[in-house]
């Protein structure tokens, strides 16, 4: 099968939606299939970050268009908005000619909608602001496009059951072609062995794995930590992947308590299994998630994680078992879960166990065949109604 995956950024493969493109990619490869890859990357350099992302569904018809020219292919995997105009000029043509288009997939990384709401939550709030551009494009005509992508699509996969009903009830998309699918984690975090908890008397470690944003629940966990590390001295908070210097987030921390705050604003996956040596809790305050794969990441590094009650996260643990759930935008409930944990070990351990249990489900390898599966329907179903 040859397969092209667009994303609207850099092709990084430690970065979200761009390493999961990448990731999945590399699976299809080892299953035989023809792959290959459209992002910002195959963009002119010198073009500004939002010059190529308003213009970047004209370059991917020019890249489709150019490699129709030289062949058939049979599966365009495009993320939100990308083939949205491709898939607009696909439909003016025959369907005679049309045996020769690839299918078309819009894959979500975490639909924009549900993101757009919660930002107007937070600014209803008070607790961000928006620059007047922001209803223009990124809340205006790129809703849209994310939209028309998902209504023009053969196959529409979705992470999580909230963004599915949304989309079918809302954008009016039908359902017979919208599935859920999951992401996985790299084989180097699988079948780790999980490691002892500490002496009593030992230090405990709160990672928090992501940009240093609003969308990642900062507003909240800042206030909770601030207080975690004065009343419990042996504690330590590590952020990971906050893209910003540490200078920035300690800003927003007590003086006295800043030297037990670590921060590494970016790194190889590769490294997280060592980074999160020393770990045992998760914290997850997010906002808005399509997946949380970082989550699955944690949990088979051996933390339990805290995380808030939205679509996503909750899709992959159960509360009580394998995590804690706690409200979203909750500053008390989160100081309360890690206290509980600090405080109680054989509660602690109990979800440690489970969680890494649970995190062993989510190889790509098993993952990518379940899409390559759902590619084969969709074509079936494509090639009946010509």
């Amino acid at each position: 099968m040859k397969i092209l995956l667009t994303i609207h950024h850099e092709l990084d493969p430690n970065l979200g939606a761009p390493g999961v493109t990448w990731r999945l990619g590399q699976e299809y490869i080892k299953l035989g299939h023809d792959v290959s890859f459209f992002s910002f990357d195959d963009l002119p350099s010198f073009l500004p970050s939002l010059t190529k992302a308003i213009l970047f569904p004209e370059f991917v018809v020019s890249k489709v268009t150019s490699l129709l020219s030289k062949g058939s292919f049979d599966v365009l995997d495009a993320s939100t908005s990308d083939a949205w105009l491709w898939a607009k000029l696909s439909k003016l043509f025959s369907k005679s000619l049309s045996k020769k288009y690839p299918l078309i997939v819009t894959r979500s990384h975490g639909l924009e909608h549900t993101v757009h709401f919660q930002l107007l939550e937070e600014v209803r709030r008070g607790n961000i602001q928006i620059s007047w551009k922001y209803p223009i494009y990124n809340g205006g005509i790129h809703l849209w496009e994310v939209a028309t992508s998902i209504r023009l699509a053969d196959l529409v996969l979705l992470l999580n059951q909230y963004d599915l009903q949304y989309a079918t009830n809302d954008l009016d998309v039908q359902k017979s072609r919208t599935y859920i699918v999951k992401n996985g984690i790299s084989d180097v975090l699988l079948g780790q062995p999980l490691k002892n908890l500490y002496d009593s008397d030992s230090k405990i470690r709160i990672a928090l794995i992501g940009s240093y944003i609003p969308r990642k629940g900062i507003k909240y966990s800042v206030p909770a930590l601030n207080k975690i590390l004065h009343q419990f001295m042996q504690v330590e908070v590590s952020f990971f992947g906050t893209i910003v210097p540490r200078e920035q987030v300690i800003a927003d921390f007590d003086v006295s308590i800043q030297d037990r705050i670590n921060v590494i604003p970016t790194y190889q996956n590769s490294e997280l299994l060592t980074l999160l040596m020393g770990h045992s809790i998760h914290l997850f305050p997010s906002l808005s998630e399509g997946f949380g794969l970082a989550v699955v990441e944690a949990m088979a590094c051996g933390l339990v994680p805290i995380v808030t009650d939205i679509p996503g996260p909750t899709e992959i643990v159960r509360h009580d078992f394998d995590a804690m759930v706690i409200p979203s935008r909750d500053s008390v409930a989160i100081e309360a879960a890690i206290t509980k944990l600090i405080e109680d070990r054989a509660y602690l351990e109990k979800l440690r166990i489970n969680a890494h249990t649970t995190a062993q489900g989510y190889s790509w390898t098993n993952i990518a065949k379940e899409n390559i599966e759902l590619y084969e329907i969709a074509l079936n179903q494509k090639l009946k109604n010509l």
